[in-house]
This record gives structure tokens, C-alpha cells and sequence, in this order.
């Protein structure tokens, strides 16, 4: 078994980019457009993959890895189910955090606002998209439920598959997390790493720089 002190040398000197002042937009939804056409250009698999965190009443943290499906000034989409884990922090807390990494770029971005669901037509119109064994998913999996075995998930699949017609459940759908605060992270040489923030105050986004 390694021991933790082989970790001491696990060390990267990021020196790709840089992220500059001069050089941002004054609006974090059109800078995340910009990394975000930069990350999907990139042999990243997918860019698109982003670190959900929640937490409880109590304040209880959970984080897990999900989709990003579609995202404007509107706010940034994706898909669940409501009766996930996940789902029922947010009916308890609805604020939240989006964590990107793009190791490939030396990239993270940060986001953290507020979430709701979208509207069940938007639900409706995305799980009509979606690959036909991955509806029939979303239908058997009961998630972060308890179950007695993978058969058992396996055997409920196939009886799904007898049915002529499979509509989305209620009980899975979107949420869309409206964001208040951006901080765009670029890794620098000798770890002096750029992070840059926008925090929005009275309807307005504020700049500023952060000491890495």
C-alpha cells in the first residue's frame, strides 16, 4: 500500500495561460462561454461534467459529479431525479455550488447561487431527447434508494422494455442553478495562480482579484 508521503511529490507547474483583467469580459456568463467553447474544443471527454454540491438544513455537505445540459444568463440546466439525494437537500436548502475542472487547460470555474426547478415542459421536451435505454433508467432507478441487488434493477429494466409507450415520471426532471457569484481559476506558474471573481451586487457584476 502507497503511503501518503508518496503524494509529497505529485506536482504539476501549470504554465499554458494566464487571465487578466484586460482581457476578461465584464460579464461572467459570456467569459464561462468563452472557457467553455475553449474546453469543448479541447480533447477533454466531457467539458460538460461539473461537481454538484448541496447540503442539508443543517448544513450537511454532499457533492457529486452531473451533466450541464444547457446554459445562458438564465442560469445553468440539468437533470435529476427529484427524489434523489440530491433533491431533497435542495427542496431543504436551495443553495448550491458548480464546481468545473478542466485539467487539460489548467482550468476550474466556481459558481454558486441559487436553485429551482425549470418548468415540466422544458422536463418534458429534454427527456423526449434522451437515448431510449436511458429513459427507461430514469424510470426503474428509485435513486440513492436502497435496493436489494442488481438483478433486481435488471429484471424491472426488461419490463419496462414490454411497454409500447414510456413517459417522463414526475418525479425526475430539471433544476436550474441562478448564479450570484463566478470565480474563474487559471493555473500559473509556481503556484501564483490567476483567480478572478464576480459577485453580483444590486443587479450589477463586481470584479475583483483574488491572492491564490
Amino acid at each position: 500500500m502507497s503511503s501518503s508521503k508518496d503524494l509529497h511529490h505529485h506536482r504539476r507547474n501549470y504554465q499554458l495561460h494566464e487571465l487578466t483583467e484586460e482581457k476578461i469580459s465584464p460579464n461572467p456568463y459570456k467569459q464561462f462561454g468563452w472557457w467553455f467553447e475553449d474546453a469543448s474544443n479541447s480533447d477533454i471527454i466531457e467539458p460538460n461534467c461539473m461537481t454538484l454540491s448541496t447540503a442539508t438544513k443543517e448544513g450537511k455537505p454532499s457533492s457529486r459529479v452531473v451533466l450541464l445540459k444547457a446554459f445562458d444568463e438564465n442560469g445553468f440546466i440539468f437533470y435529476t431525479n427529484y427524489h434523489s439525494r440530491k433533491g431533497r437537500e435542495l427542496s431543504e436548502n436551495n443553495q448550491a455550488c458548480l464546481l468545473f475542472f478542466w485539467d487539460k487547460l489548467e482550468r476550474q470555474v466556481r459558481i454558486e447561487g441559487t436553485i429551482e426547478k425549470t418548468h415540466a415542459q422544458l422536463s418534458e421536451e429534454y427527456f423526449a431527447t434522451r437515448p431510449f435505454e436511458s429513459r427507461l433508467s430514469a424510470i426503474v432507478s428509485e435513486q440513492s434508494e436502497e435496493v436489494p441487488s442488481r438483478q433486481y434493477l435488471e429484471d424491472k429494466l426488461e419490463e419496462l422494455r414490454k411497454l409500447e409507450h414510456i413517459h417522463r415520471p414526475e418525479h425526475w426532471g430539471g433544476y436550474v442553478l441562478k448564479a450570484d457569484y463566478f470565480e474563474f481559476w487559471q493555473g500559473r506558474a509556481s503556484r501564483l495562480h490567476d483567480r478572478i471573481v464576480y459577485e453580483l451586487e444590486n443587479n450589477a457584476w463586481k470584479i475583483k482579484r483574488l491572492a491564490p
